[in-house]
């Protein structure tokens, strides 16, 4: 197994700007794609989740084109459909099979919207994302007319569509798994044959991203609603390109530069997010300055300096990513931090809870694994250890952050970093002082 080890880093400083949001990549291209007109998407993020849609989108049809850092995506001007006829054993039939590998932000998603159009797709992935459930999605877009099958057990991938459009309506859907099932659900909602009403069940999670999707359909002309994130209302219509769209820097990726700094360092300067940020992982500033941090926010950036940070108990439910890197900070911390209402860890790429309380635990950390909560208290120097990243990008580069605790770390399968930040290693020593 490829490993890499990290050599101890005193502090950090330096301006760092970083590649576009996934969150806000991937809802792009598929807007984009199904709209009318051609969209420029600039600062498009480089990884294997938008490699997988814009892999998914060219076999559905979908012209693309690089211009130079640009990505150009003409619209369909409606559904996504069978591009051309796919030779089987059998017969000639519009069968599509999309490989989406475990990006969770391609594969949702699709699944909605290839209930539009016409064609069968099977969509498939990796062995977590078999794992991931998505039962609740299928039950909604079943509701409303839509036609998929499991191809193995039962609210898991792989799964087959057939298109054949959505008649709109009235549907319920539970909301505490994963905001992805309501955002697909959402930006598909437009193509219905009538509005389409979404009623929550229970309390919705990670409502920071909802509003990411809200600003995104807008930005496409199509303008939904809510009322307390326990009704979303979509009206029918057609999006319709916004001509060039800026992806604003990766805010949760942001997290592990500004925790740096926070721990030792600074000041260090993100570009590309600022005060206007539509992320909610944004909301990571407000955690480090109660922490103790001192945070500085511009129009097109942030800038954090180090302080001594105090642990903290907070229900975190609403910046799940974001929460990995809080319980990074809490080895720095004097006293616990207690990270609350991060149930949905466990339906990740990995289940983060267990593999956070693992690998904190080999650093020397007390911690206390609640079935949605996380119980952290620093030891008094931090050890050298072998961190193992589950094949779970936020995992290896939340753990690189150890190194600043005055010991050597080791990440094993590193290159995992490739599903969002594959030069995330190399930034962070472009800024680390030894």
């Amino acid at each position: 197994m490829e490993q890499l080890t990290i050599a101890p880093i005193d502090h950090v400083r330096g301006t760092i700007r970083l590649p576009g949001s996934k969150s806000i990549s991937n809802r792009a291209l598929l807007l984009a794609a199904l709209a009318d007109g051609t969209t420029r998407l600039r600062n498009l993020m480089v990884g294997d989740d938008t490699r997988y849609m814009l892999d998914a989108l060219a076999q559905l049809g979908v012209r693309t084109e690089r211009d130079g850092k640009d990505v150009l995506i003409e619209g369909r001007g409606g559904p996504l459909s069978s591009a051309d006829p796919v030779r089987t054993d059998q017969a000639t039939d519009q069968r599509i099979e999309l490989y989406l590998g475990m990006a969770g932000t391609a594969y949702r998603p699709l699944t909605a919207a290839l209930c539009l159009g016409s064609g069968v797709f099977e969509l498939t992935g990796n062995a977590r994302m078999s794992e991931r459930p998505i039962g609740d999605l299928v039950d909604a877009l079943t509701a409303l007319g839509g036609h998929i099958e499991y191809l193995g057990e039962p609210g898991f991938p792989p799964l087959r569509v057939t298109g054949g459009g959505l008649v709109g309506g009235e549907v319920t859907m539970p909301g505490h798994i994963s905001s992805q099932f309501l955002t697909s659900l959402l930006m598909t909602a437009p193509y219905a044959d009538a509005p389409v009403t979404v009623h929550i069940e229970g309390d919705q999670v990670s409502k920071p991203y909802l509003d990411i999707t809200l600003a995104m359909m807008a930005r496409f002309d199509i303008h939904a609603s809510h009322e307390s994130y326990q009704r979303f209302e979509v009206p029918v219509g057609h999006y319709t390109s916004p001509g060039t769209l800026l992806v604003e820097g990766d805010a949760s990726a942001a997290t592990y530069f500004l925790a740096a700094a926070a721990i030792r360092g600074g000041p260090l300067t993100i570009e590309g997010i600022g005060r206007n940020s539509i992320q909610g992982d944004f909301g990571f500033l407000d955690v480090l300055k109660t922490m103790g941090a001192r945070v500085e926010i511009g129009d097109d950036y942030v800038r954090v300096t180090c302080g001594t940070l105090t642990g903290v108990d907070l229900d975190l439910n609403a910046i799940p990513d974001a929460a990995m890197t809080v319980a990074m900070l809490a080895l720095f911390a004097n006293g616990p931090t207690r990270i609350r209402n991060i149930y949905n860890w466990r339906v990740k790429e990995t289940d983060r809870l267990s593999a956070m309380a693992t690998e904190l635990r080999k650093l020397g950390a007390a911690v206390e694994e609640g079935e949605d909560s996380l119980t952290v208290t620093p030891p008094a120097s931090l050890k050298p250890a072998r961190i193992d990243s589950y094949g779970d990008h936020r995992m290896a580069m939340c753990f690189s952050l150890a190194a600043l605790g005055g010991v050597p770390i080791t990440i094993d399968d590193p290159t995992c970093v490739s599903k969002t930040f594959p030069d995330y290693f190399d930034v962070l020593e472009s800024v680390a002082q030894r």
